[in-house]
């Protein structure tokens, strides 16, 4: 199910259950999906740190992969 939460982006979410699932901004050619959905092991490695500046001031990234503050 999806929900247009700003005419920047919209948002998916599971039919079932509300989780939220997806971020869809429009005008990118990319789609962010949360990672709690998927089955381990997943595989995967993070790309990007988003939204640090909102992050608590007890979380510390020492991971070396880019933050962006928005």
């Amino acid at each position: 199910m999806w929900y247009s939460s700003s005419g920047k982006a919209r948002r998916g979410f599971c039919s079932t259950c509300g989780s939220p699932l997806f971020f869809d901004p429009v005008h990118k050619d990319w789609i962010a999906i949360a990672m709690g959905v998927f089955e381990k092991p997943t595989g995967t490695r993070l790309h990007i740190h988003i939204h640090v500046a909102d992050k608590g001031d007890y979380y510390d990234i020492a991971d070396g992969v880019p933050q962006n503050e928005h």
